[in-house]
């Protein structure tokens, strides 16, 4: 479940409208690596229909003692546009990740997570 360093969608997340609530420059590299939570899609949910889900883990520094501080977001592309929203920062190991994509995929946490986002995607056409 859990992938490698990489882009998801290549030409299709150039080309798509993105909305991000992560501050601008936080996000320098490539995620560390991903889980794909939803890949072809296609749940209607408030007008919009959700084709992929993914989680992504940032390596944001590193403390000998601590281990990697990584931010981790969650990216939902529509039919129409792409929104990265923050999910988790902190100090995180290998199964702390895993644990993350887990609790995601269980119990209401999908649900959830695909209103936050929609939300997100209104408020941006507002500001707009």
């Amino acid at each position: 479940m859990v992938s490698g360093m990489g882009s998801v969608f290549g030409l299709s997340e150039l080309i798509m409208k993105k909305v991000s609530d992560v501050e601008n420059g936080r996000i320098k590299t490539e995620a560390y690596r991903s889980a794909v939570v939803l890949s072809n899609g296609n749940i209607d949910n408030q007008g919009y229909l959700i084709r992929h889900i993914e989680l992504r883990e940032y390596i944001e520094n590193f403390d000998p003692k601590r281990g990697r501080y990584c931010l981790v977001t969650v990216l939902v592309q529509t039919d129409n546009e792409i929104i990265e929203m923050k999910y988790d920062e902190g100090y995180i190991d290998d199964l702390g990740f895993e644990l993350l994509v887990t609790s995601l995929t269980k119990y209401t946490g999908l649900s959830a997570l695909i209103n936050r986002a929609l939300l997100e995607l209104k408020s941006q056409r507002y500001l707009m």
